[in-house]
């Protein structure tokens, strides 16, 4: 009898842990589209609007020719896994940059220098992840990340059209890094 009660509460015990373990296994790792390097690249560069427009472009570019890479590959499960990471640090990629391009918009930071070859690498991203075809394992991913390029297209065409007409218009405050009072 006290055999079955010290097995039963052993059971219980074992069961109480799994159930707390199973799911931090379930639970993904969160993903960090930077390395360690880019992230001190982009620290570096934080007073200066441009220049962290000019690396998140860099850095977008690297994902994007590493998928465009992996499109040639052999077709096998290990390939989808990669090209569905790698698709979906691009994506949060493209976000962060568009979040950093509306904080730079309500500064009035000049980027034009930045904003023009981003506008004109966006549509070479687009070009690249329309291209690639969509496969099961990664075709949610490669919407989102067409989804997004689209929005960060848009938003950097339009801000460089916005800033052009701005600081022809307030040429005392070309070059700034943000409004200030006057």
């Amino acid at each position: 009898m006290k055999s079955r009660s010290i097995r039963s509460l052993c059971l219980s015990a074992s069961l109480l842990c799994l159930l707390h373990i199973v799911p931090l296994l379930a639970q993904k790792e969160k993903r960090e589209p930077l390395t360690e390097a880019q992230v001190e690249l982009i620290r570096e560069a934080g007073i200066d609007p441009g220049e962290r427009v000019k690396l998140y472009t860099k850095f977008v570019d690297e994902h994007v020719n590493t998928i465009k890479g992996l499109t040639n590959r052999a077709h096998s499960a290990a390939r989808v896994h990669r090209i569905d990471d790698e698709l979906l640090d691009l994506t949060a990629l493209m976000d962060e940059l568009g979040s950093n391009l509306d904080v730079y918009t309500d500064r009035k930071a000049d980027i034009r220098k930045a904003l023009k070859p981003l506008a004109e690498n966006t549509q070479r991203w687009l070009g690249v992840l329309r291209a690639l075809a969509g496969e099961p394992g990664f075709d949610l991913s490669r919407k989102e990340a067409i989804e997004s390029g689209e929005d960060l297209a848009d938003e950097a065409s339009r801000l460089l059209r916005e800033q052009t007409e701005y600081f022809a218009l307030h040429k005392d405050e070309q070059g700034q890094e943000r409004a200030e009072p006057k």
